[in-house]
């Protein structure tokens, strides 16, 4: 980390913006939510995620209080997980993989990947299929905390590193696919999409003549923007709402 004051703030940006969309997800906030708790707009806190900008000292405190998280762990001094009190909840933190051999307690349920599948040798066209062997196990009281009903929670692995920081390439994220409409969609949240067969995870933002598709590493990838017609002619199909991620080797 660089140890002069404006290389603090850059380390800020650049290393823990994605402890500050790990702690929202953890209180069950998207990020208007969280917004209006700080009293900022939505797009100072979609900015911190981005690692654009980052919070002032003052408001790292208020961000720290509202998330239940210490000021130590948002400025990257402390573990993945240090909680403000004893009792706060981190949901989703317990995940253990297993396969059909593996007895599953009542509090849990196994939750499926998603993965491409070509549809025919050297076609090039690709499928998005439910994986039959490879599962996450999870608590279903945390499914519940994040407003997932067991069969519509799912998990897929990311790919590049168009969302660094807050996703690194190999990360697992877990996807809502009852929330898998262009009406669902809240500006700003990530969502699980199916391009023509091509699985992505995406910032989305809803425009009046169709949508547009943002990643956090806005240097080497762009916004892309789909009118409606062009969203039908490349099958591009909203899969489900990001709830939950963590790195996590398969």
């Amino acid at each position: 980390m660089l140890t002069t004051s404006a290389g603090c703030i850059l380390a800020f940006m650049t290393t823990n913006s994605s402890r500050i969309a790990a702690a929202r997800e953890a209180q069950g906030l998207n990020q208007s939510e969280l917004a209006r708790k700080l009293g900022v707009s939505p797009q100072s806190v979609q900015a911190w995620e981005a690692g654009r900008t980052a919070p002032r000292n003052q408001r790292i405190k208020h961000l720290s209080e509202v998330l239940d998280v210490s000021v130590a762990y948002l400025m990257g001094e402390s573990g993945p997980v240090e909680s403000r009190s004893a009792t706060a909840r981190t949901p989703l933190q317990s995940i253990e993989l297993w396969d059909e051999n593996t007895p599953l307690d009542e509090d849990e349920v196994y939750v499926p990947f998603l993965h491409e599948v070509e549809l025919a040798a050297g076609s090039g066209r690709f499928a998005i299929e439910e994986s039959n062997t490879s599962r996450l196990r999870f608590f279903k009281k945390d499914l519940r905390h994040n407003g997932v009903q067991f069969n519509n929670a799912k998990c897929v692995v990311v790919s590049g590193n168009s969302m660094m920081p807050v996703l690194r390439d190999g990360a697992t994220v877990g996807i809502n696919i009852g929330k898998n409409t262009l009406k669902d969609v809240v500006d700003g949240e990530m969502y699980a999409i199916n391009h023509n067969g091509q699985l992505r995870i995406k910032q989305l933002f809803r425009t009046p003549s169709g949508i547009r598709l943002r990643s956090f590493n806005r240097d080497e990838h762009p916004d892309e923007e789909y009118t409606f017609q062009d969203i039908q002619e490349q099958q591009l199909a909203v899969l489900g709402h990001v709830f939950w991620w963590a790195m996590y080797s398969r």
